[in-house]
């Protein structure tokens, strides 16, 4: 698992910074609870949310737990994202990139939403999730 393996599916490019904190945030929703979602920046983390029954639920959450250190931040998803309220919960929190695992039937929506926004979409083809 490593940056080469991601693939960014998004308009935006991230910037080194931004790959450095999405790689940092996937290692550590990999070692969290089912349905996490983890917010990162500049290598400190803000937010670990755990086994909520919905990606939606758990976002929304660490956008709360996150506050201003949202802004300009990560967001890792260790489980696909399927609703476009995900992306809007992290586009308020003011998150400038989004690395999940990717595969839903509204990827399609996803990356247009995320396009909106101007919020980096990476996809890495790997679920953390546990059962």
């Amino acid at each position: 698992m490593g940056k080469d393996s991601f693939k960014v599916v998004t308009k935006t490019k991230p910037t080194k910074e931004q790959i450095e904190d999405a790689v940092f945030a996937w290692k550590i929703s990999k070692h969290t609870h089912s349905n996490s979602v983890v917010v990162v920046k500049d290598f400190k983390t803000s937010a670990i949310v755990q086994r909520f029954s919905s990606t939606v639920n758990a976002c929304e959450y660490a956008m709360d737990m996150s506050c201003e250190a949202s802004k300009d931040a990560v967001l890792a998803s260790d489980n696909i994202i399927t609703s476009v309220a995900s992306i809007n919960a992290a586009a308020q929190g003011r998150i400038s990139v989004i690395i999940e695992p990717g595969g839903s039937a509204n990827d399609k929506k996803l990356i247009e939403l995320a396009d909106k926004f101007n919020i980096v979409l990476i996809f890495t083809g790997i679920r953390n999730y546990k059962f």
